[in-house]
């Protein structure tokens, strides 16, 4: 599904005004009506709707009329000027007079903010998805008044106050219950921090045909599950077509990462595993395999897989398909030349997490050496490490790095941004606080390489990795609650995970 930002939104709507013939006080007419269901969705007497004076401000309005009209308890606060209202919202307000209502001038008084405390619904049509600026003066007000009261919060397009494009809060903003957003989702709705501002979104259809929104791409998606196709297997196939993964990971006191990434891998479909771990903890980690294949790796006096592992770690990338490094992995001077030299590799394509990331901080430009995209795992602290910058939101800083360093990076977090070298990016949506464990990024990493050994292609094996992973911590969320569920609790899921998008 792709998400829009404002300046291709608005094109989109120019577009079904003036070439489609739509008018656009019947997209208005429409948008309002979506408002009113949800209003009477949720039920209550009495209303309080806060209004722009722009279009956003005369959905708002129009929904106000019509909610008067149906007998509710209605005060509609223009917070913008009424000199500068459009000529649609001028019309919507000639409607609430009509229906018996009026449009009263906002101002912080007691009197306002006794009866937005006590209403069962806000509506906020401020100013919808063309802020571009921090919130200042009486939108600040109102916005600091909607969220001290207690009623049910719907918000009109977008919250005022949160970036369409970014989802960044520009000074403050709305926290809503619900958004209401038209014809297609906003990028800002579904990362953070802006999707947790909104609320529930609700996609409404207010009569632009979708095949028009194929003309204004904007090379932004959220990832839903038709868009996960994991190839069905041939009965006539065996462990070897299903890729040989080597995970080079592990150190004294991280033994446990290793082999959740290996557990993962197998349970992503992986045909073989073989797990390099430091001589320190190798007679730990074989004891706890029976799937994945452990083997010794050279490692220095502190435990620490060391330089002169190279040549084990060569002869291992050449056997297989995919290398993935750096859970658990530590960090020395020498593992930042073993890792230089497995991305310089042409043998197989890698995957780096963690330490993998965190090792080659200090000579980053290394990934433009790379024989095929590296695909990056790094949460924001790691993301910072490495050079990437989130000032302008997740999107665009996952977008700006996966562009100058031709790599695929998967920015984690709550709503997890895939960016790909090309400048596409997909936000997930799946996962919550039950992933919030040490070792569930450990589990990614695995499932990420295992579709990549399979030959999937790897920006596909990323996104696919990234939503059946959120989708496994969900179904254990459900079962256990999301206080108990453990990394190893999601491993176990994803055969669960994976049985939902087979077709």
């Amino acid at each position: 599904m792709m998400l829009m930002n404002a300046e291709t939104m608005k094109a989109l709507d120019a577009y079904a005004i003036n070439e489609l013939g739509i008018p656009s006080l019947t997209l208005m007419h429409n948008a309002s009506e979506h408002i009113v269901n949800a209003v009477v969705s949720h039920g209550g007497e009495t209303v309080a709707v806060f209004a722009g004076s722009g279009n956003n401000g005369g959905d708002g309005i129009d929904a106000a009329a019509k909610l008067t009209k149906l007998g509710y308890t209605v005060r509609t606060f223009m917070v913008g000027s009424f000199d500068k209202m459009t000529p649609d919202t001028k019309a919507t307000a000639e409607y609430l007079m009509e229906a018996g209502g009026k449009l009263e001038e906002f101002s912080v008084c007691d009197d306002t903010a006794k009866f937005v405390r006590s209403c069962d619904v806000i509506i906020d049509a401020m100013l919808g998805i063309g802020l571009n600026a921090p919130l200042r003066g009486k939108y600040a007000d109102a916005v600091a008044m909607i969220n001290k009261a207690w009623g049910y919060v719907i918000a009109a397009d977008i919250p005022t106050g949160i970036s369409a494009d970014t989802g960044l809060v520009m000074g403050d903003a709305v926290k809503a219950d619900l958004t209401v957003t038209f014809s297609c989702p906003k990028a800002g709705q579904y990362v953070e921090p802006g999707c947790v501002y909104c609320g529930k979104v609700q996609v409404c259809d207010i009569g632009i045909p979708e095949k028009a929104a194929e003309n204004f791409n904007t090379e932004t998606y959220l990832v839903t599950a038709d868009m996960v196709n994991l190839p069905k297997r041939r009965p006539d196939t065996h462990k070897g077509d299903y890729g040989r993964d080597f995970i080079l990971a592990g150190s004294i006191g991280y033994t446990g990462a290793p082999l959740m990434a290996s557990e993962a891998a197998l349970r992503m479909g992986a045909g073989l595993v073989y797990l390099g771990v430091p001589d320190s903890i190798y007679s730990i980690s074989a004891i706890r395999c029976t799937e994945a294949m452990p083997m010794p790796i050279p490692c220095d006096e502190d435990g620490i897989v060391s330089w002169n592992a190279r040549e084990v770690v060569a002869e291992m990338m050449r056997k297989c398909d995919v290398c993935l490094a750096g859970p658990g992995m530590g960090k020395t001077y020498q593992t930042r030349y073993l890792l230089e030299m497995i991305v310089r590799g042409e043998n197989c394509r890698v995957v780096l997490d963690a330490d993998g990331i965190n090792g080659i901080a200090e000579n980053i430009d290394v990934l433009k050496e790379a024989a095929k995209p590296v695909i990056l795992t790094p949460h924001p602290g790691e993301f910072a490490r490495i050079g990437g910058k989130i000032e302008n939101g997740r999107i665009y800083g996952a977008r700006e790095f996966a562009s100058a360093y031709n790599c695929i990076l998967v920015l984690k977090g709550h709503r997890t941004v895939t960016a790909l070298p090309d400048g596409r990016v997909y936000v997930n949506a799946t996962g919550g606080p039950a992933l919030a464990k040490g070792g569930s990024g450990d589990v990614l990493a695995g499932m990420i390489t295992a579709l990549v050994g399979q030959d999937i292609p790897a920006e596909k094996a990323a996104v696919a990795a990234v939503y059946l992973h959120g989708l496994a911590g969900d179904i254990c969320a459900e079962e256990m609650g999301e206080y108990s569920v453990i990394a190893t609790d999601v491993i176990a899921a994803i055969p669960k995970a994976v049985k939902t998008v087979m077709r």
